[in-house]
């Protein structure tokens, strides 16, 4: 069995501010990666931000690369920290500047599909037995409460604004398990999963921007967003999706940390 591109899909939140995701596909893996807004000025990474940094640098990796998921997310992980002290111009100035992203990432194993992922992107799987997650099921409660806890209306000025900064800087330096540049954290945050795989099988693996349908603004649930998906591609969700922004540009109806992220998806079909 392969993989066939069907659709893939990328978005920047603002035309004027460079797109952090990166999305791939092989002829039995693929691969989607989100990096976390940058919360300082590029210089740690030279001119570059580190969120676009460590998603192009993860990227390369999954590119280059071909076997088993385990062999996969390994090799990529030892990339980017070799990136990382290659490319690297002075030490980080706390925690919150090292780059970090989430990712996910499926592979043909035989009859299975095997899934690894940190963080928050999101692989939804439709087989003949329905369709199911195989990362968890998003959910940015806590993140869209502490959006609120801020006031009314705070993320409408993006992360740069100082007190939103403020607050974000003092998440990022909470421990979470996200794809950063030590390969031994990364490695020990990885999650796992696998599902019987058969061809006819539909993916879409989707950044968190893309998953805000589900999770942010309650548009669809799994099911619907698929049916959507094999009804009328990607292209109508994206402009649901930026429209149900740009109505709540003010960030009111759905607090959040900025009005519109980066927002990708790539749809696959596995086939013979």
């Amino acid at each position: 069995m392969h993989l066939d591109l069907l659709q893939v899909l990328s978005l920047a939140g603002k035309a004027e501010v460079p797109n952090d995701d990166r999305i791939g596909c092989a002829e039995r893996h693929a691969w989607i990666i989100d990096g976390a807004t940058d919360l300082g000025a590029p210089g740690l990474l030279g001119e570059r931000g580190g969120a676009a940094w460590l998603a192009a640098s993860a990227h390369r990796a999954f590119a280059a690369a071909s076997g088993t998921l385990a062999n996969l997310c390994e090799g990529m992980f030892e990339a980017v920290a070799a990136d990382y002290r290659r490319d690297r111009r002075r030490e980080p100035v706390a925690a919150w500047e090292l780059p970090r992203a989430s990712f996910a990432a499926v592979a043909i194993e035989g009859d299975s599909l095997a899934c690894g992922f940190l963080g928050d992107c999101a692989v939804i799987h439709r087989s003949a037995a329905g369709v199911a997650f195989l990362t968890p099921e998003p959910n940015r409660a806590e993140e869209l409460a502490e959006a609120a806890a801020l006031g009314p209306g705070a993320g409408a000025g993006g992360v740069r604004a100082p007190h939103v900064l403020a607050d974000r800087r003092a998440a990022r330096e909470r421990p979470r398990a996200v794809l950063g540049v030590d390969a031994a954290q990364a490695r020990a945050g990885l999650r796992l999963a696998r599902a019987p795989l058969a061809r006819g099988d539909d993916l879409l693996l989707m950044s968190d921007g893309f998953a805000a349908l589900l999770d942010t603004y309650g548009a669809y649930d799994a099911a619907g967003l698929v049916a959507r998906v094999l009804a009328h591609g990607l292209g109508p969700l994206a402009e649901e999706l930026r429209g149900i922004e740009r109505d709540d540009a003010a960030c009111l109806r759905y607090p959040r940390f900025k009005a519109s992220d980066d927002a990708s998806a790539i749809w696959l079909r596995v086939a013979g």
